[in-house]
């Protein structure tokens, strides 16, 4: 039987060759993260600016009574649209009658007189050239007839403003659009003291939207078209959309059709207005929108989504693997967001792996297998 000793050297045998078998295996080191990659590719991108506008009537008329009187009678429906021309209201004609007779029977008679001071004229010319009267005579007979002709010129002219304030005692339309409500009830005295506003016409087909924009960024913008990063939106027009107050976009889209030339030293912005048809009248006057305003397209942008980009102190930036399969980190610029989608206007490359999912396993330095970027489903990514 085996001694202590030697058993004990056989264990260290033992111990000693399994250690060495153990030695000589080499753990494998840890595979990749699968990161999820976006090429980076420039385009053509719009640039979109929003603003808060505020839409008011393409022309507006006040409609007013022009001659005293009592009104009749309104003869449109309130609310409605009425063509130019249409009659509105009636104010009691009879007195404005009379006065066109009166100014009538004023012109006969002075016509009356410049005949007759004509044909004593025409007498007394004959005689004061034989001597049978005198020059006198004839001086008082030709200021006579000058004076009677210039009485009927002022009684044709008095009776031309009767028939135009008869006139106005029908009331019509200046301009074609949408009436509003009366202001004046009929029984009232209108036109006493001034001109009485009896309603007021809008024309919003089309509608003017106003807003404004700031100065500083419209410099912007044209620094950009100088170093070629912007082309115009169109042939020399700026489209302009309205997104309405439940958030839904308005289906027509109009021009700018106005800018002003002067800042406004309080708020440093430039007024704007554009013009959108609207047949249907589903925008009104007063209504507060938002307008989105297509200023040009921004040349060599990238559009990366959303996930892809992360902030620090210093700004934005996006990690991306490069050909080493290294992990690098890249300032970015960002310009605008849309459809979940951020530009890039300047910190990437033509075909750069941008990394969008599984940011959370690499650092910069980090090596990472690149593989393409497959979005979520929608139902998935909103349950997240």
């Amino acid at each position: 039987m085996p001694s202590f000793s030697a058993r004990a050297l056989m264990l260290g045998t033992f111990a000693a060759l399994l250690a060495a078998c153990g030695g000589s295996r080499q753990v494998p080191p840890p595979a990749a993260p699968e990161v999820g990659v976006v090429r980076a590719h420039a385009e053509d991108v719009p640039l979109v600016r929003d603003f808060v506008g505020r839409l008011s009537a393409y022309r507006t008329a006040d409609v007013r009574a022009r001659v005293a009187g009592i009104l009749l009678k309104r003869e449109y429906t309130e609310g409605t649209d009425v063509a130019q021309g249409q009659v509105l209201f009636r104010i009691d004609p009879a007195p404005l009658q009379a006065a066109l007779r009166a100014a009538e029977a004023a012109l006969a008679q002075a016509r009356a007189n410049a005949r007759n001071a004509e044909e004593t004229v025409q007498r007394v010319r004959p005689l004061a050239a034989k001597g049978w009267a005198s020059q006198q005579d004839l001086d008082n007979a030709l200021a006579n007839a000058r004076s009677t002709a210039a009485a009927v010129k002022q009684a044709e002219a008095n009776v031309a403003s009767a028939r135009l304030n008869l006139g106005y005692a029908t009331v019509t339309a200046p301009i074609a659009g949408r009436a509003g409500q009366q202001m004046v009830t009929e029984g009232a005295l209108v036109g006493q003291d001034g001109p009485t506003e009896l309603t007021v016409i809008q024309q919003i087909d089309p509608i003017y939207v106003n807003f404004s924009q700031s100065f500083a960024e419209l410099q912007q913008l044209r620094r950009q078209q100088a170093q070629g990063l912007l082309k115009p939106a169109g042939k020399g027009q700026v489209e302009v959309q309205v997104v309405l107050p439940d958030g839904t976009l308005y289906p027509q889209p109009g021009k700018l059709s106005f800018a002003d030339i002067a800042v406004d030293p309080g708020t440093g912005a430039l007024s704007l207005r554009g013009t959108l048809p609207n047949p249907d009248r589903i925008l009104l006057p007063g209504m507060f929108v938002k307008v989105r305003l297509i200023q040009g397209r921004q040349t060599h942008a990238f559009p990366i989504p959303q996930a892809a980009v992360q902030r620090d102190a210093d700004g934005a930036y996006v990690l991306v693997v490069g050909a080493d399969g290294k992990v690098a980190r890249k300032r970015v610029d960002l310009g605008d967001m849309r459809d979940g989608q951020w530009v890039v206007t300047r910190g990437l490359a033509e075909g750069e792996q941008v990394i969008v999912s599984g940011l959370q396993h690499v650092n910069p330095g980090d090596a990472a297998r690149a593989v393409p970027y497959k979005p979520l489903p929608a139902a998935r990514a909103g349950a997240r």
